[in-house]
């Protein structure tokens, strides 16, 4: 992997931020705690004089640092991608049924803040928005491979309102439900 060029000021910056687009970039190791952590940890901030920055995991494990227990830097993908994975699938089984952010938390074992706050934070979405586009996904496929009316399709993919339904497709596929079922008979 190409090694990132960033002065100390701004990988500083980076940390001070919690920039998560920059997490497995460098490490930053407190000389105090013998602690690295990822750019974006949340943990309390550390005197400057007492941070030095790694471009590789191995060079600070060497230099004799241990893994931050909070932002798990170690390992490779983000700490909360199991509780991630857990949302996209109750999303992806249950997407026909009337669900409220609260629902999805309930199922986590998170607050209904938080598990928005997360999941936004970790696919650049929020869960409703995510759930927009499997029944958007879903309808798709509904109008391709079945006769059905749009008004049926609408319903069975979840929405409660044909009116939201068209928005949203109109939104996600740049069409409405009806050019997108004659565009895939071309």
């Amino acid at each position: 992997m190409e090694k990132i060029k960033l002065s100390f000021e701004e990988m500083w910056e980076k940390i001070m931020a919690c920039d998560s687009t920059y997490d497995g970039l460098f490490y930053t190791a407190v000389k105090t705690t013998k602690i690295y952590c990822r750019p974006s940890c949340r943990s309390r901030k550390p005197k400057k004089v007492n941070v030095e920055f790694y471009q590789d995991i191995n060079e600070v494990e060497n230099a004799g640092y241990r893994a931050c227990k909070r932002c798990q830097p170690e390992v490779e993908h983000s700490p909360h991608i199991s509780v991630v994975r857990n949302v996209i699938a109750f999303l992806i089984n249950h997407h026909k049924q009337k669900l409220e952010l609260q629902d999805i938390a309930t199922h986590v074992g998170l607050s209904a803040y938080y598990l928005e706050r997360l999941f936004k934070q970790e696919t650049a979405e929020t869960p409703r928005t995510y759930l927009e586009k499997i029944r958007i996904d879903q309808a798709a496929h509904l109008l391709k491979n079945t006769s059905k009316t749009n008004l049926e399709i609408c319903y069975e993919v979840g929405f409660l309102s044909t009116s939201n339904f068209y928005k949203v497709f109109r939104r996600l596929k740049n069409c409405s439900p009806t050019e997108y079922r004659n565009s895939s008979k071309e």
